[in-house]
Formats: structure tokens, C-alpha cells, sequence
């Protein structure tokens, strides 16, 4: 009986021993996600540099896209155009491009820039932005047209996302054709 009790303990350690190696190991790759890498306007942008302590107002989306991101942005910057000097000092708002392959980082910017000239536009290869985009429950996927000059075009979901300088998520805002929940999320930054 004794032995059957040292071989669950030696098992029982063992899976315990394996569960916190697969555990810590998941950390280490989040921790490699959580520092963000993209090519801006003329410069190398790390997304989560904790150096920068405004609040990050994040879009991912595509340039070619005809209808969701043109909407969205333009609601982003409503949005931006009612806050006053203070509040907009204290916010960095962004769009990430889920189409490295068309959007060079001089397009994605010149393209937010077009809605707001405090919107930066960034752009990354897939690999770096897939993985950032998938922690904060992005889904997008690439579609082809063959009948199409596009060639092809980016399926996504559409969400404003508040990160804190860390890349913590404060608050997730979904499309909206109003600004009053960008609004509403930027005031609520106020009482946490």
C-alpha cells in the first residue's frame, strides 16, 4: 500500500513539476508579445513603452477596407475633437494596419492622419502584429478576390481599444456610429 502511495506522489510531483514549467513558459511568451515593435512615420515605435504614460486609444484595421475602418476612425476622431487640451495631451491614439503586405508604415499614417492629425498610423510585419492583435481578441482574417483589382481584402472584427502605457487593457469599445462611447471611455479613465 505504501508504495502505491509513493508512486502517486511521485506522479502527482511530476505533473504539478510539468504544469508550472508549461505555465512559466507561457509567461515568457507573453511577456515577448508585450513589447510591440512598429514602423511609424520616419521612425521605430514600441507600442508598449512604458517611458510614454498616455493611455493608448488602439484600432486595427486596413487601409483598402471600404466601409468599417473609414466609419470607425472618422467616430475616433468626433470623439477626439470634444475632449479638451488636457484630456488629449493624455492620450495617444493609434491605427494598426492588419495588411503590412499594401500598408508601408508611410501609407498607414498618412492614411489616420487623414481623420485626425493626433491619430499615428503604424505598421508591422504580420508576425509582430498578429500576435499583439490576437491578445486583445482581434479576429481578422485575409480574403481573396479573385474578381477584384483588391486582389484580396482583410475580414475583421471592429473594437477601439484603451491599453494602458503596459499594454493592460482598460476598456474594449466596439464600433460605434456615434462617438459618445469613445467619449464615455475616455471619462471613465478619469475615476480609475
Amino acid at each position: 500500500m505504501s508504495r502505491n502511495w509513493s508512486l502517486i506522489l511521485v506522479v502527482a510531483f511530476s505533473l504539478g513539476y510539468g504544469l508550472k514549467l508549461y505555465l512559466d513558459s507561457s509567461s515568457e511568451q507573453t511577456m515577448t508579445t508585450s513589447s510591440a515593435v512598429f514602423q511609424g512615420e520616419q521612425k521605430t515605435v514600441d507600442l508598449f513603452d512604458e517611458q510614454d504614460p498616455r493611455t493608448r486609444i488602439v484600432y486595427f484595421g486596413f487601409t483598402h477596407c471600404p466601409d468599417v475602418c473609414p466609419t470607425s476612425l472618422a467616430m475616433l476622431s468626433g470623439a477626439l475633437k470634444q475632449l479638451n487640451a488636457e484630456q488629449l495631451a493624455q492620450l495617444r491614439p493609434i491605427f494598426i494596419t492588419l495588411d503590412p503586405e499594401r500598408d508601408i508604415a508611410s501609407k498607414a499614417h498618412q492614411y489616420a492622419q487623414y481623420f485626425h492629425p493626433k491619430i499615428e498610423g503604424l505598421s508591422a510585419p504580420i508576425e509582430i502584429t498578429k500576435p499583439i492583435a490576437e491578445k486583445y481578441g482581434v479576429v481578422f482574417r485575409k480574403t481573396e478576390l479573385p474578381d477584384s483589382q483588391l486582389q484580396y481584402t482583410i475580414d475583421h472584427n471592429s473594437y477601439f481599444y484603451l491599453l494602458q502605457p503596459n499594454g493592460e487593457l482598460i476598456a474594449k469599445v466596439p464600433h460605434t456610429l456615434n462617438p459618445a462611447p469613445i467619449v464615455a471611455a475616455i471619462e471613465q479613465l478619469k475615476t480609475q
